[in-house]
């Protein structure tokens, strides 16, 4: 079970075993993403200092990779295809619409903290198009009915 509040000796200990690495950045990212579910913003000053990098410099690193959160993702996540296949059987449609019906923007999670919408793109799914990740479970040829069940027993 991860932590709710992310404790300041729990970062500069993630920071610490990751800091003698060579390119010590993303898995420093990515170790605090698994402990805590996200990238905690406590954690961007100590990891500028130990890199020396400015603040910048590592909102542009955790911006360009979709993977990381600044905050806790839904129970739930569902991944829709914005690739090319996906997008011409459909997809585009789909995704404008869950997006709609939940009243969220992409990288979204619902305000009961059951499902967080996010972008992917491509699942290697295109000949099943359009597809979708379902926590860790891919789906393919997702319609509205198959992405509405899940959305409900999901508790959207």
């Amino acid at each position: 079970m991860r932590p709710a509040t992310p404790s300041s000796d729990d970062i500069t200990a993630i920071i610490a075993a990751h800091s003698g690495l060579e390119g010590p950045l993303l898995p420093m990212l990515h170790a605090l993403q698994d402990a805590f579910g996200f990238v905690p913003q406590t954690a961007h000053a100590p990891i500028c200092d130990a890199l020396n990098i400015s603040k910048a410099e590592l909102h542009g690193v955790i911006s360009f990779y979709h993977d990381f959160r600044d905050a806790p993702a839904g129970r739930h996540v569902v991944k829709i295809c914005r690739a090319e296949a996906c997008q011409a059987m459909g997809g585009a449609a789909l995704a404008e619409s869950v997006l709609a019906k939940l009243g969220l923007d992409w990288h979204g999670t619902t305000r009961n903290g059951a499902i967080t919408i996010e972008p992917v793109y491509c699942l290697g799914l295109c000949a099943c198009a359009p597809a979708a990740m379902v926590d860790d479970r891919v789906v393919g040829r997702v319609d509205a009915a198959k992405l509405d069940k899940f959305l409900a027993e999901a508790g959207a």
